[in-house]
Parts: C-alpha cells; structure tokens; sequence
C-alpha cells in the first residue's frame, strides 16, 4: 500500500491510523492517500437478438469470455464510459438500456456498475482489450469453468460475469 512520497510536498508519507484503518499519512503537511476502488463500467449487450461477449486478452482473466467492461475516466460518466468501452472492445455503438447491478467486495479494488444495452450500430470487431468478439444465441453463451486458483480479483470477476449474463445461459436440465 505503500505511496512513498507525498503528492503535495514530497515528503515521506507514514502509516497512520484513522478511521480505524491503517492508511498513509504525510507527517508533514497532513494529506492522506485515501485508496478507493476504481470504477468499471459494464455492458451486457443484445445485437441481432443475440450476446456479444469478447474474449479477453489482459487480466484479470486473461483468456474468458467477458461483457465488454472499463475503467471510468476522469471527465465522463459511468454511462458515457460504458458506451466509449463497448465501441472500443466490440466495435459497436450502444444505447443502455437500464442498471443490472453495482458489484463490489471488501478486498478487490474495483466497483463494477452493470447495464443492460442494445447495439444502435457500429460494426462489431474485436478491438482494444479483446482478442476476440463472438454472438451467442439465447441459451447458447460459452460454458466457463472458475478460474483455478489467480487472485481474489479472477474469483470475484468470473462471478460477476456469471450473474450478468445469466438470463443468456442455458435452462437447467429437468429432473
């Protein structure tokens, strides 16, 4: 956790605590390196009547088919980043369509906000961070094993991805 230097002053930053959490703490001038997750914002997208997912080609599950998702940027919203990251990973452009979720857990360091969208046009393309974009048809998205072991952030993710695109899996099989 360690930030070494202070932002404001370059002094050595100190763990401190406050708030009953260890944070660091510039002894001098008094600022504190607050760590807040960073927003992702997620589409779960119906183009054609079927899903588009990517295949993502960097961490954190490097290798599985994902919803396009990204880092909110400074000077957009969580919405705007949605579309700017659908048409940079799938080459669509998007219109939401309502908030599937917000995603958090104590120790990974994103909030995920899930939307449902529909494609409004672009040309779908695997682009960005994805080696791949595929349709699935109803009933008809990938079967992907849990991560075997990675970090506490492949667990969380991968079942992040499972709930948003659920209504796309296949029904269970009668008993």
């Amino acid at each position: 956790m360690s930030t070494a230097f202070c932002s404001r002053c370059a002094t050595p930053m100190a763990a401190t605590l406050l708030g009953g959490r260890e944070r660091e703490q510039c002894p001098a001038c008094g600022f504190v390196a607050w760590r807040n997750p960073a927003p992702v914002g997620l589409a779960v997208i119906e183009h054609a009547g079927q899903l588009v997912l990517i295949r993502r080609r960097e961490p954190p599950l490097a290798g599985y088919w994902a919803p396009p998702a990204g880092y909110v940027e400074c000077g957009e919203s969580v919405p705007q980043a949605v579309v700017r990251e659908a048409r940079e990973e799938c080459g669509l452009d998007i219109a939401l369509d309502g908030l599937i979720g917000i995603y958090s857990q104590a120790d990974v360091e994103v909030l995920i906000l899930a939307y449902r969208a529909r494609s409004i046009g672009g040309r779908l393309s695997a682009g960005d961070d994805a080696s791949e974009v595929k349709l699935f048809a109803p009933g008809r998205s990938p079967p992907q094993a849990p991560p075997d072991g990675g970090t506490v952030t492949d667990q969380w993710f991968f079942g992040v991805i499972e709930d948003t695109i659920a209504q796309w899996r296949p029904a269970p099989a009668p008993v």
